[in-house]
């Protein structure tokens, strides 16, 4: 499959369509923990803050899959990993169905963390490299924002089917949702007999026999600071991710009061704002390019700060959420075919998925920073925590931190927006 031309083929279509729903369904297994926490504090009898450990330590796990799969992506392929990959995290999804006690379960979602953390490099590799190049900005928009519909098929999960589980199962319903979670195991199937190798990689086969080395290393030994830019670059990216989402909804039901469907309908909201936001940037920066885009939904999100936590109605908050969601994923949404598009030539399957996780793991603090702040720095006076200043002074950093870095990134590699991922003969 040659990438060719600026019209998708079949067999791009379908190389994308099971890379969209290997990063969505995964998404999905992630967040079906989130939405079913109160049962599980009470299957396992502890406090939503043991359980919320789950969470912590498979997003601190998430980088050691990123390296595992990323290495094995580079040296055997995108597409075998890939499948591998998603049985992974399916099976995992399903022993956590069985979990006897809350030991067994910490255990099984910090492994879950390795899958979830192979899953996204493999995907935007595969993608990236089977597409026009043309057709990668409005696509790695909609890649990203898999994450988003996971997070909504979780949501309609718990509305529609988690009921008909409670009738059936009662107080082990809990169970079901994470069976229910094995779903995405079908998805190798579609991959198996519908999605050839990335044909970059095959490519670049004669050229990585020819180094006589690992090519992660000598990657790294060649672009090491482009390795340190990427880190810190994904770092302040997930610090606007977790910063405008972990406490939200916590925002809206401690500090204005709505009940759990209210703040679960503005959070809904803002999740199509995200996805919108995704399709729309990924869409502008090729044409305008990533790292501008990037640069003016970052300044957009610094505009929608004080709509986003000014908000005192329903309808104010669900614009503000809306809003901020739309410039955050609109940054977002670019990201996946910029850092395929400065990855080393021969270490594009580790590159853009191994920094994207040591960022994510530098931000992972993200919750207990702005939870302290609310209860210490900018509590009201009379002790209540003010989520709202402490989440507005942190995203107004974090704004600024992107802009800063993104406009260091054009110092530091050239944007090579339409450029050919064809290896070359050196490792970029």
């Amino acid at each position: 499959m040659a990438v060719t031309g600026d019209r998708m083929t079949p067999t791009q279509w379908r190389t994308f369509i099971a890379c969209f729903l290997g990063w969505t369904l995964d998404a999905f297994d992630f967040f079906l923990v989130l939405v079913v926490l109160p049962e599980l504090s009470k299957a396992f009898d502890a406090p939503i803050p043991r359980i919320a450990v789950a969470t912590a330590l498979t997003l601190a796990l998430r980088p050691v899959g990123a390296l595992i799969f990323g290495w094995l992506a580079d040296r055997f392929g995108r597409r075998r990993p890939l499948m591998i990959d998603i049985a992974l995290y399916s099976f995992l999804e399903l022993l956590t169905a069985f979990s006897p006690n809350l030991t067994f379960f910490l255990i099984v979602r910090a492994l879950f963390g390795i899958a979830m953390g192979g899953e996204w490099g493999l995907g935007a590799a595969l993608a990236m490299e089977s597409l026009p190049p043309k057709r990668r900005g409005i696509f790695s928009g909609v890649l990203q924002e898999g994450y988003a519909v996971g997070n909504l098929l979780s949501g309609a999960t718990l509305t529609f089917i988690f009921p008909a589980l409670v009738s059936s199962f009662g107080e082990n319903a809990w169970r079901g949702m994470f069976v229910i979670g094995v779903i995405p195991a079908l998805l190798i199937f579609f991959i198996r007999y519908s999605v050839p190798e990335s044909p970059i990689w095959e490519a670049g086969a004669s050229q990585r026999l020819a180094l006589g080395r690992d090519v992660l290393l000598e990657a790294l030994r060649r672009s090491w600071p482009l390795f340190i830019f990427g880190m810190l670059f994904m770092a302040c990216f997930n610090f606007m991710s977790h910063g405008s989402q972990d406490v939200y909804v916590t925002f809206l039901r401690v500090q204005h009061g709505f009940t759990p469907q209210l703040a679960g309908a503005i959070n809904q909201i803002a999740a199509v704002g995200a996805i919108l936001g995704g399709i729309v940037f990924g869409w502008l920066s090729q044409r305008f390019g990533r790292r501008w885009m990037i640069i003016a939904a970052a300044v957009l999100g610094l505009i929608f700060v004080k709509v986003w936590t000014g908000g005192t109605t329903f309808e104010t908050l669900a614009i503000g959420g809306f809003l901020m969601q739309f410039a955050v994923q609109g940054a977002w949404g670019i990201i996946p075919a910029h850092l395929n598009e400065i990855s080393p030539v021969l270490a594009r399957g580790t590159f853009p998925g191994f920094v994207y996780q040591l960022g994510n793991l530098i931000a992972s603090g993200t919750l207990p920073i702005i939870t302290g702040l609310a209860a210490t720095t900018y509590a009201f006076p009379d002790g209540k925590a003010n989520y709202g200043a402490a989440m507005s002074i942190f995203m107004y950093i974090v704004f600024a931190a992107v802009i800063v870095f993104t406009a260091i990134g054009f110092a530091v590699s050239p944007e090579n927006r339409d450029a050919s991922f064809a290896p070359s003969s050196t490792t970029h």
